[in-house]
This record gives structure tokens, sequence and C-alpha cells, in this order.
């Protein structure tokens, strides 16, 4: 199996939650105890507050992408990337690579003291 193949395999597989216990993990069917919920209120309720919650994952995740992105890539480092390295690395286009650095670098920007 070459590189691109393994990569592509582990891209395909999402990572795990961990918060979730891993006996529950190994049953495939099972996604947060979903499946037991009979009543159709409690079902969207608990799901939507799933829904919530994995989107303020991703955009934090996101954000933490953009930072080592623009860290990454940060000129004073004498092993710099190039915007093609990093995106090569986290499997992007060289053009997303580009604004995300430019999106890490405005966040940490934004938290350094002034």
């Amino acid at each position: 199996m070459t590189q691109s193949e393994r990569n592509e395999r582990q891209r395909l597989r999402p990572a795990p939650l961990l918060f979730e216990p891993s006996e529950a993990v190994a049953d495939p069917e099972h996604f947060f105890d979903l499946e037991s919920v009979e009543d159709p209120r409690e079902l969207l309720a608990r799901a939507t507050e799933l829904t919530q919650a994995f989107r303020a994952a991703t955009d934090r995740s996101v954000e933490f992408q953009a930072i080592a992105a623009a860290q990454l890539a940060d000129p004073r480092r004498f092993d710099r990337l190039t915007a093609a390295d990093v995106a090569e690395r986290a499997e992007w286009t060289e053009d997303y690579a580009k604004k995300m650095i430019e999106f890490g670098r405005s966040l940490l920007d934004a938290s350094s003291p002034t």
C-alpha cells in the first residue's frame, strides 16, 4: 500500500470521539446512545445538542488548524514550510492553505498583547 493510499484510508476514517465510552464505539450502530431514545421530542433535542456541539468543535478545530498552519509558515522559523508544503500535509489546496495561514496569523495577532 502506498503512502497516498494510507493517507486516503486514514482520511476517510473519522477521528475517534474520545469522550464516548470505548465499548460503545465498538458497536457501529451506537451513536451517543441516540439509538435508544424512543421519544421523538427527546431524540430531536439530544440530536440537536450534539449537532451544535459538533459545529462548535469543528469551528474550534479549524482555528487550531489555522494557527498551526501560520506557525509552520512563519518566516522567522528556520524550518518554515511553504504554503504548498502546508497544503500537502493538511491535504488542502494551496489556495486554501494560503487563506488558512492568513487566518491563523490574524488569530495569533488578536491573541498577542498589544
